[in-house]
């Protein structure tokens, strides 16, 4: 157990944000010892809290992504709930919000303003499409940025329309972005004393994630196009059945491993011809590349497969579903999910904080909320007294 303290501990960040993006970039900073308020409509819970699998009422996604935060009611859109965030901005070092551009400014809220009473605030602004260019007024979801990122257009089998992921994956990537650029943003606020706006799109960080198609064709005029599970820059890579039903996938980026899988599967013989050599020469192969490889992985069980490639040095991993995830011994072992104690659930398996530093690790002190849990309690630390709460409450400003 490291005696350090936390890496974020003293640092206070609100969240005013919604849904998937803005909740993880400030889970990951609450992981890491940051004082996280989470604020939500009094009538209109995060939408967050609907999503995904319940267990006697209570939300399980929502017990992970607003863990290690203070929940608070608070309607922003009344002048008496307005003030309430500026009172809490004051003495705050993050405020991290997704509305649509012009929100917070329509309610008093801008960066100007909240610059005014602490210049050393970072606001992370977090949108679809960004708060500027010719898009920036619509509704901007992690779908979206899917499609436009390139990724759909991409994924898929080659004969079959585009692929969206089941999950929210631009949300994540963005929200980890998010986490990242706030830290940044704090470092220059240690150094000089100022704060500043972060903009962040959610489909900035997925057009990085689906590389450089963009570059390619502004070179070469070349559009990429679906290939199923096979890659356009190695082979074989693909996902292949084993005798027993069970589906692995295999990738040979490196040309010392593609070498080996080829001996492997009984065909040293392709490592000779000159096309070999690259990952571009065995794409414009893989056919026969795949044929050797599924022919031998299918005549073998999953466990002969998985041994056989990993006595070899070969790269190799079985297609997991949820239980396989958690009845892996590595995952397990390495705590990459944990059990936390929750006061609804009981011991409830969790993500573990999402990496791992030797001298200033993370923890989960509590698990998410529910809504308005802690109200009284940030009003109260923030100044107010039980007569102004109850003005506050009468108001329907918070709840």
């Amino acid at each position: 157990m490291s005696t350090h303290p936390a890496p974020l501990e003293g640092i206070t960040v609100i969240d005013a944000s919604t849904i998937i993006a803005g909740p993880l970039c400030c889970q990951i900073l609450g992981d890491f010892g940051a004082e996280v308020i989470k604020i939500e409509h009094p009538s209109k819970p995060d939408g967050l809290r609907g999503h995904g699998h319940q267990k006697n009422g209570h939300p399980i996604w929502w017990k992970e992504i607003s863990r290690n935060k203070r929940g608070i009611a608070l309607n922003l859109g009344r002048a008496e709930g307005a003030e309430v965030l500026k009172r809490l901005a004051a003495d705050a070092d993050v405020l991290v919000e997704n509305f649509r551009p012009g929100t917070l400014e329509r309610w008093g809220l801008s960066p100007e303003a909240l610059h005014e009473i602490n210049p050393g605030i970072v606001i992370v602004r977090i949108t679809g499409f960004g708060q500027t260019g010719p898009y920036s007024g619509r509704a901007g979801f992690g779908t979206l940025a899917e499609a436009m990122s390139g990724f759909a257009h991409l994924t898929g089998p080659a004969d079959a329309p585009p692929s969206l992921p089941a999950f929210g994956l631009a949300d994540s990537i963005c929200g980890i972005a998010a986490s990242s650029a706030t830290v940044m943003a704090l470092r220059h606020r240690d150094r000089t004393g100022e704060g500043q706006v972060v903009d962040m799109s959610i489909l900035e960080p997925m057009l990085t994630a689906v590389g450089p198609s963009p570059s390619v064709y502004q070179q070469l005029g070349i559009i990429g196009m679906r290939n199923g599970n096979r890659s356009v820059n190695n082979a074989p890579r693909n996902t292949y059945l084993t005798a027993d039903g069970k589906w692995i996938a295999i990738s040979t980026s490196a040309q010392s491993i593609a070498e080996r899988v080829m001996h492997l599967v009984g065909h040293p013989e392709v490592i000779d011809e000159p096309w070999f050599a690259t990952g571009t020469g065995r794409v414009e192969h893989v056919d026969l590349l795949d044929a050797y490889v599924g022919d031998w992985v299918g005549a073998r069980s999953l466990d002969e497969v998985v041994v056989a490639f990993n006595e070899a040095g070969a790269a190799i991993a079985p297609i997991y579903d949820a239980a396989d995830i958690v009845n892996d011994p590595h995952i397990r072992e390495t705590e990459m999910l944990t059990e936390v104690d929750d006061p609804d659930l009981g011991e409830l398996l969790q993500h573990n904080v999402m990496w791992r530093m030797s001298k200033s690790p993370g923890s989960i002190r509590f698990t998410g909320r529910a809504h308005g849990a802690d109200t009284d309690q940030v009003l109260r630390r923030a100044g107010y007294s039980e007569d102004q709460i109850h003005d506050l409450r009468e108001s329907d400003a918070i709840k």
